[in-house]
């Protein structure tokens, strides 16, 4: 569905991807882990567009009927337009909207109104929250509503491949685990995840894969039950715990 080849990426003069590859096939729940600057946000926003490639190719072939497309040089709208929608780290809601509004802004490149109220029910079901919070400004939700929100607001823009940079962060274990239980759900609906988690333990049980990042190279990679029995990462991101 996605393959990135040979990625470099600089952030200013800040060297940060160097040269890494990786794949990611339809219905799969990929984790990106490893430490605080090693890449992981800088490679989800070259993806989406937001950060240009320095070097490298990145294909997206969201489905069999059409031919793999190269997003390099394609503007963020174009982007989202071909499926991949991306939900910032640190939410990045609109709260001086209300819930409902935020959601809806998750669509504003659609047309089809009667699909984006089923699109809207549908969320509504998943986070069952943020429909009796609908009116309720979303700066006065609290962390873990606020986090469902962010990823509803994503799922309206009905993507194939979903970006979701740390959902976590910051939140209670119980509210954390609530939103993995979604996001198993998510992909069980069909829908692509790329997950970038420092909550390492989370992220290798619920993805099928997993890369580690290194000072922006592919350190590891492999079935997540793999990585998560290797010795190097269960020392530095899990605690020692298989």
């Amino acid at each position: 569905m996605l393959k990135i080849e040979d990625l470099h990426v600089y952030r200013g003069r800040t060297y940060v991807l160097k040269g890494i590859s990786m794949e990611i096939a339809q219905g799969e729940v990929v984790a990106l882990i490893g430490a605080n600057g090693a890449g992981k946000t800088t490679t989800l926003k070259t993806i989406s567009g937001l950060l240009p490639m320095k070097q490298g190719s990145i294909s997206y072939k969201p489905d069999r009927t059409v031919q793999s497309s190269s997003l390099a040089g394609t503007g963020v709208e174009d982007i989202v337009r071909l499926g991949i929608c991306h939900c910032p780290e640190g939410r990045g809601i609109f709260a001086g909207l209300s819930t409902a509004e935020n959601l809806m802004a998750g669509a504003y490149l659609r047309r089809d109104k009667a699909a984006i109220q089923e699109d809207y029910q549908r969320v509504c079901k998943l986070f069952p929250i943020l429909g009796e919070r609908r009116k309720q400004v979303a700066g006065s939700l609290s962390g873990g509503e606020q986090a469902m929100l962010a990823i509803a607001r994503a799922l309206m823009g009905r993507p194939k491949l979903l970006l979701l940079d740390e959902p976590s962060l910051g939140l209670a274990p119980l509210v954390v685990a609530t939103i993995f239980e979604m996001l198993a759900e998510i992909n069980q609906q069909g829908i692509t995840i790329l997950l970038v988690e420092q909550n390492a333990v989370m992220a290798l049980e619920l993805a099928h894969r997993a890369y580690v990042l290194e000072t922006g190279t592919v350190a590891l990679s492999g079935p997540s039950r793999e990585i998560a029995s290797d010795d190097r990462v269960r020392k530095a991101y899990l605690g020692g715990r298989t």
